[in-house]
């Protein structure tokens, strides 16, 4: 064992979904700084592009950027089929329609599910399935500390994050004999494009901060290592997990300080 190459991932191709902004933009450029070759996807494709060619800029032995929709099962089958030499899948793309259950109509609860529970099953089942075929691979799926604790307005959001873990801990325990990989990354609060209202609003904005033991909110490049780790042989025996990356949020939720 090379422990300078633990993280290395020469000769590798990953395909990011959700590529675009945010976590999945960064995720792809930490990979392409790694070495592996990486295929940019967003239902945005000149986002796509654009994040792969500051992958190739990051040193990514190739990028490049295309459009997929993940509420097109037939097009993610096609993408998978098309690139079935992809050693590593990330994919981040979320909805959240806040609202409490009672004022939910069933188009938003449709809505919410299609993208981020049904868009993740197509992905595993498509990508999984090259994988298994090649022998190996790494499927690494956002969740978030919603699948753990929540708060009113956001059931059904928080409903498809937990779905999501059991989705790719069921993937983990079915295709781990074939040697693909399966685990979820669950970041807290991240200033990304999802969570734009929340940051706009002073108070909100601090009130969720002061939930870390951080006391901060997470930038969108803080959840690459947790990619690089889960995509490369630094973590070559798990599977089946949840990478937790919320600033000490779930670890401190619910506190209560008494006075001194």
């Amino acid at each position: 064992m090379s422990y300078e190459q633990l993280f290395r991932l020469d000769g590798r191709r990953a395909a990011v979904v959700g590529a675009g902004a945010g976590i999945g933009r960064e995720a792809a450029l930490a990979l392409a700084a790694h070495g592996a070759e990486v295929l940019c996807l967003d239902r945005d494709a000149d986002a796509a592009d654009a994040t792969a060619q500051a992958a190739r800029e990051e040193g990514g032995a190739n990028a490049t950027g295309a459009h997929l929709d993940l509420v097109d099962g037939a097009q993610i089958a096609a993408v998978a089929e098309r690139h079935a030499d992809v050693d590593v899948l990330v994919f981040t793309p979320a909805i959240n329609v806040r609202k409490r259950l009672l004022d939910y109509e069933r188009s938003e609860f449709d809505r919410v599910v299609d993208l981020n529970l049904r868009g993740a099953f197509d992905l595993i089942r498509s990508f999984g399935r090259t994988m298994v075929a090649r022998g190996g691979g790494s499927i690494i799926g956002f969740s978030s500390i919603r699948a753990q604790t929540v708060e009113p307005g956001q059931g059904v959001y928080a409903a498809t994050k937990s779905g999501l873990i059991q989705l790719l801990r069921t993937a983990a325990a079915e295709l781990g004999p074939d040697g693909v990989r399966c685990n979820a990354i669950a970041p807290g609060i991240v200033e990304t494009p999802l969570t734009a209202p929340i940051i706009q609003d002073p108070d909100w904005y601090q009130a969720y901060a002061s939930k870390t033991a951080l006391n901060r909110w997470a930038q969108p490049s803080e959840l690459a290592g947790a990619v690089v780790y889960l995509a490369s042989d630094a973590s070559s025996f798990v599977t089946g997990s949840v990478v937790t990356v919320d600033g000490g949020w779930t670890a401190i939720d619910g506190r209560f300080e008494p006075p001194a």
